[in-house]
């Protein structure tokens, strides 16, 4: 609550409720990748978060600052470790993948790190697999890149937020032409984990105010666990989150 991660989080009420409108809508960006079972209209989705984030559930609440509970963020930490200590037991293949590498990033190098030592194999498939996205300065090349493990966007020397399911479906592809190494565990965010909960891997991630379909996925059976914070604070604050979550999986002592 202090680094604002949850609780009073800064992400704005109106564009919680834009992104849940147009989920509701089914456009494609707010989707991540996942193909949604349930009608998800608008007030089935504010509800959802109210339930499962922790947002004001009141539709005509329309600005200012929303919030995330800090419970439940406690409460799926606890679940997400749970699944972290099986993987380590287990010796499971692992995809870690960020779509906000300014952000939530060092939590999966800390992750990978502990899980490796514990005889993980931390998969890296599509290095360099590349495609074009819309920018606002028109088409620019966008290639996957690993950073000790961890999957992001990369174009040069620049590693990009993103919420495009495309790339694990590429890695995915790669690992499916008879390689032997289908991920037992995704630990990823925003396509990424959309992406890996639709071709029914096991997975974990972490989810913002602003980014429903997760939830969503979570309540259809599609994704195991979510972890509702804000995803976008300094690099540093997630420390003791990491922490925490390492202590919890039995990870570190």
């Amino acid at each position: 609550m202090r680094t604002l991660i949850a609780g009073d989080v800064a992400t704005p009420r109106q564009n919680n409720l834009l992104h849940y409108r147009r989920m509701s809508r089914r456009d494609p960006y707010y989707l991540f990748g996942l193909d949604l079972d349930g009608s998800w209209t608008f007030e089935e989705v504010l509800a959802m978060m109210a339930e499962r984030c922790g947002v004001n559930p009141d539709p005509a609440h329309f600005y200012g600052d929303d919030t995330i509970d800090p419970d439940l963020t406690i409460d799926a930490l606890d679940a997400m470790a749970a699944r972290l200590e099986l993987a380590a037991e287990r010796r499971e293949r692992v995809i870690l993948a960020t779509g906000h590498p300014t952000g939530v990033l060092p939590i999966y190098l800390a992750v990978g790190l502990a899980l490796r030592a514990r005889g993980c194999e931390v998969l890296t498939p599509a290095v360099g697999w590349s495609y074009d996205v819309e920018t606002p300065d028109g088409p620019r090349e966008r290639h996957i890149r690993y950073v000790q493990g961890v999957a992001m966007l990369s174009s040069a020397g620049s590693l990009h937020h993103t919420h495009d399911p495309h790339p694990m479906r590429a890695m995915l592809a790669e690992l499916a032409t008879g390689s032997g190494n289908w991920p037992d565990l995704a630990m990823a965010d925003h396509g990424w984990a959309g992406a890996a909960g639709q071709a029914g891997i096991d997975t974990v991630g972490f989810a913002d105010c602003n980014d429903p379909a997760l939830f969503a996925g979570e309540v259809e059976g599609k994704i195991a666990v979510v972890v509702p914070l804000d995803d976008n604070v300094l690099p540093h604050h997630y420390a003791s989150l990491s922490g925490y979550l390492l202590a919890r999986s039995g990870l570190i002592a």
